[in-house]
């Protein structure tokens, strides 16, 4: 089953339990994937799904800072709701060590030497991790090494 497929009976589910919150998440990560794909004229396959779910979780960790800063309790708090919502479809998040691991792998498989390629090592790690773990954080690590 695909992971668009999971989600659509999830939403048939959320209906039939009357869980308005729930449906409503669900909703918007199906308009969110049928807006990419009436966009690009394409069928998103499930790594492309995880990248319209890595983009909506940022967008609401974005809002969430916004919201606590104006003092909209209650906003942020949906916003929240919505990441665990979306979460629930994402792959297992990545372990610190095995992260590690990774960056070192892509490094040395990259031939990298210096900041400049951090370019060829990112690109090696993104279809590794791709939904696993926080990109900025994955690419803030990798310039650390490569730059000490």
């Amino acid at each position: 089953m695909s992971l668009k497929d999971r989600i659509q009976d999830d939403m048939k589910f959320a209906m039939r339990a009357k869980d308005k919150d729930r449906l409503g998440t669900i909703r918007l990560i199906l308009a969110a994937v049928k807006q990419r794909e009436v966009d690009e004229r394409i069928t998103l396959d499930d790594a492309q799904v995880i990248g319209v779910l890595e983009r909506m979780c940022k967008q609401r960790r974005e809002s969430i800072g916004h919201y606590q800063n104006g003092g909209r309790e209650d906003l942020a708090a949906k916003e929240a709701f919505e990441i665990e919502v979306i979460q629930a479809y994402m792959p297992q998040p990545i372990s610190e060590a095995e992260l590690v691991a990774l960056i070192a792998q892509a490094i040395v498989a990259a031939g990298a030497q210096s900041v400049r390629d951090m370019g060829k090592v990112m690109g090696l790690l993104k279809n590794q991790i791709q939904g696993r773990a926080d990109m900025t954080a994955v690419s803030a690590l990798v310039k650390a090494r490569l730059a000490g």
